[in-house]
């Protein structure tokens, strides 16, 4: 199905912006899988153990080069970027789902601490934007072969980091150490509920 210079899936950790990708990161590093991430946003107040982004991510659409690195690795991108990825190579991609009022909760703090102002959108325009946009995006996961998908609540992972791990570690293939996983997940970074 892929060309044999592809053997190896990318994994890939998406979702909305504060639904718990960072942590998906964490987990899945500490659980000895090599991150693509080239430490250009540092930790902060609102991700203190920082968010495990490789900038080349952003311009994906012009820019798929990079991809070749990043096979057998793990790389954030962000939801709307999965339309961007070539359907030339496996992917498999844990992709977290959070609350949409947590996440508009959160990243209104987060633009708050930033001394940004919120987004031009009212908050239900924002949700309506981003529920349409989930659409779009996990249809185009299930129309494409290339795609395996691993959708992981946010709050279960943070309340039961163990059983999610399990999930994941299964999903990659087995070979993750899940207590490190389990260690890398910082309950008390839950701050937004909905």
């Amino acid at each position: 199905m892929y060309p044999c210079m592809h053997p190896q899936p990318v994994l890939v950790v998406s979702g909305l912006p504060r639904s718990g990708t960072s942590m998906a990161m964490q987990m899945i590093h500490a659980g000895g899988v090599e991150a693509l991430t080239d430490q250009e946003r540092q930790a902060d107040a609102d991700n203190p153990r920082g968010y495990f982004e490789y900038e080349r991510v952003k311009a994906l659409r012009n820019d798929k080069t990079w991809l070749d690195e990043a096979q057998g690795k793990v790389v954030k991108i962000i939801h709307m970027l999965l339309l961007e990825l070539p359907t030339d190579r496996p992917y498999k991609v844990v992709f977290m789902e959070r609350e949409l009022g947590e996440v508009l909760a959160s990243q209104s703090k987060m633009l708050e601490r930033l001394g940004r102002s919120g987004a031009a959108l009212a908050p239900a325009r924002l949700r309506a934007v981003y529920e349409a946009q989930l659409k779009q995006v996990h249809a185009h996961l299930a129309a494409h072969a290339c795609f395996e998908v691993l959708r992981v609540p946010y709050a279960d992972a943070v309340a039961q980091p163990a059983a999610q791990a399990a999930r994941i570690q299964a999903f990659l293939g087995g070979s993750l150490t899940l207590d490190a996983m389990v260690a890398a997940v910082d309950p008390s970074l839950h701050r937004n509920r909905a």
